[in-house]
């Protein structure tokens, strides 16, 4: 069975008891962007098709064409598959069907190795640069020297260094007590 996250099983059990398995609508909790990054990765693994709305009978919209008429959302056999029920037989796409699943590899097949991800550079001139240009120099920053150079609150500074440099751009951040100085941060590659 295919891996799915707690919010696409429910989407395709929802779609699943309903004989047009349409999966509208969708889950309280799942709106604006989190709907549309859930529903299109959904509709890229071939789980869900975009069916041109029936408007007379009522059906659900998920989004407008631009030429008046709507978009539903249909769980496809593979969708259905995915959470484990098994289709009597594979239906055809319904006529209007404008995201229709691709013939795929069969999991067996071997597939090109992804590209590595993009390495985050940060631009020149920004609060971001020059917190690590102070983390680089030799003798590092405190907390009180970033938060004076860059006009931020304490915990941004510590926040910035946790998340976008550590977390975001891989980038080792140590700290040691210095005597008279306090708690010093650096970057030590």
């Amino acid at each position: 069975m295919t891996k799915l996250s707690d919010t696409q099983a429910i989407i395709l059990s929802a779609a699943a008891q309903r004989e047009d398995r349409i999966a509208l609508p969708l889950p309280e909790s799942l709106r604006g962007g989190a709907a549309a990054k859930v529903v299109g990765a959904m509709l890229a693994k071939g789980f869900l098709q975009e069916v041109d709305a029936d408007m007379r009978k009522g059906e659900p919209v998920w989004r407008e064409t631009g030429d008046g008429h709507g978009v539903t959302l249909v769980a496809t056999d593979a969708g259905i598959a995915a959470i484990g029920i098994e289709t009597e037989d594979a239906t055809p796409a319904p006529a209007g069907a404008t995201n229709a699943p691709t013939e795929e590899p069969a999991p067996e097949t071997p597939t090109e190795p992804k590209a590595a991800p993009k390495t985050r550079t940060p631009r020149e001139d920004t609060k971001q640069a020059i917190l690590i240009a102070m983390l680089r120099a030799e003798s590092g920053a405190t907390i009180e020297e970033i938060v004076a150079a860059l006009d931020w609150q304490a915990h941004t500074a510590r926040g910035a260094m946790s998340g976008a440099l550590k977390k975001k751009l891989g980038l080792t951040i140590i700290s040691e007590k210095v005597d008279g100085r306090g708690r010093v941060y650096a970057i030590r590659d």
